[in-house]
């Protein structure tokens, strides 16, 4: 230090002013230098530690690992024996089984809060004449009266083929739009059309339903009565059928075709109501009346039966007789009966 200050005097003595702080920096540099390497190590040390706890930093902000389980749900309908819906239950009033083990609740809501996706399917072939007009008045009033804000809704048309007169939508006027499509047929594809619908429904997230208006004829198309349940089954489809049958006492009736779409209903939680009962107006009604009242069963299930390629699920209400709203303590409970097992419809 003191060799510096005196080659500075010294400088200062034999050279111009401005060319003395040229000639000095590189031995100030030399000086910084110095002081940087003396105080490497103690730089180093909060560093060093740093890095230390970085890996358990690291492991702490890794979300843990879970197991992936299937969550199965089950919406289910409750009504008394003279078919008023009963409202109120908890989840303690349900017990809930797989192929007869029992299964612990994990997931209880009202389906009222749900998203609701719903495809409305309307036969509009020769065996079934009605006044369009009317059908399509009735259709939209059940859709303004139904759709929430979480709510989507499709239209179709069947006949010897389906065709869509409004994809998924919350807006009842495009619905309307649709229904002004509605177009006369020939010939019926109706386990075509449910084929088809159930598919279309199939990868949406909620409840999915499908509203049929037929009188049940199945006079075209590939599909048969099985393979049309177990697609619906198979994508977690809940039918619910407005049987629309022209003249009730007609020789040429079908009552093989109310008897399937009655059937296909309640083999998938849904439900069936004839037009003749109180008109279209008073069956949409009912139908969405039936859609509130629902209430969602959620479970993983435990001790699985093996080797079982569709799993059977048991509802029931307990104790009965304490049920609150019921008229009666003979009760109609309702929900699909079960789920395939490689299928993705039993976790949805």
């Amino acid at each position: 230090m003191g060799g510096l200050k005196q080659l500075r005097r010294s400088c200062r003595r034999a050279l111009p002013v401005w060319l003395l702080p040229v000639l000095l920096l590189p031995f100030q540099l030399l000086r910084v230098r110095a002081r940087l390497v003396l105080a490497l190590p103690f730089l180093a040390l909060p560093i060093l530690a740093l890095a230390a706890f970085a890996p358990l930093t690291v492991a702490a902000q890794q979300p843990t690992l879970r197991m992936d389980v299937n969550l199965v749900n089950v919406f289910v309908s409750v009504t008394d024996r003279n078919g008023a819906r009963v409202s109120g239950l908890t989840r303690g009033d349900f017990a809930l089984a797989e192929d007869s083990r029992p299964q612990r609740i994990a997931v209880f809501e009202r389906s009222s809060d749900l998203p609701l996706n719903l495809t409305l399917a309307i036969d509009t072939s020769g065996s079934v004449r009605k006044d369009m007009a009317a059908e399509a008045r009735a259709a939209g009033q059940f859709a303004r009266a139904l759709l929430g804000p979480q709510d989507q809704m499709s239209l179709l048309q069947f006949s010897s083929q389906l065709r869509e007169l409004a994809p998924f939508t919350n807006q009842v006027k495009q619905i309307d739009r649709g229904l002004q499509r509605l177009r006369p047929g020939s010939a019926t594809a109706l386990y075509d059309a449910i084929r088809q619908a159930s598919g279309r429904l199939a990868g949406r997230q909620g409840r999915k339903v499908l509203v049929l208006v037929s009188d049940g004829d199945n006079t075209a198309g590939e599909a048969t009565y099985a393979q049309a349940l177990q697609q619906a089954l198979r994508d977690n489809v809940m039918i619910y059928a407005i049987i629309d049958v022209p003249i009730a006492a007609s020789a040429g009736r079908d009552l093989g075709g109310e008897h399937a779409l009655i059937a296909l209903a309640g083999e998938t939680g849904g439900r069936s109501f004839y037009e003749s009962a109180g008109g279209l107006d008073e069956a949409f009604q009912r139908v969405g009346d039936d859609l509130r009242a629902q209430y969602l069963l959620g479970y993983y299930p435990v001790d699985q039966k093996p080797g079982e390629a569709f799993h059977r699920i048991q509802v029931t209400v307990v104790p009965v007789a304490t049920v609150p709203g019921s008229a009666s303590p003979e009760l109609q409970i309702r929900h699909r009966p079960g789920y395939y097992a490689d299928a993705q419809g039993g976790s949805q």
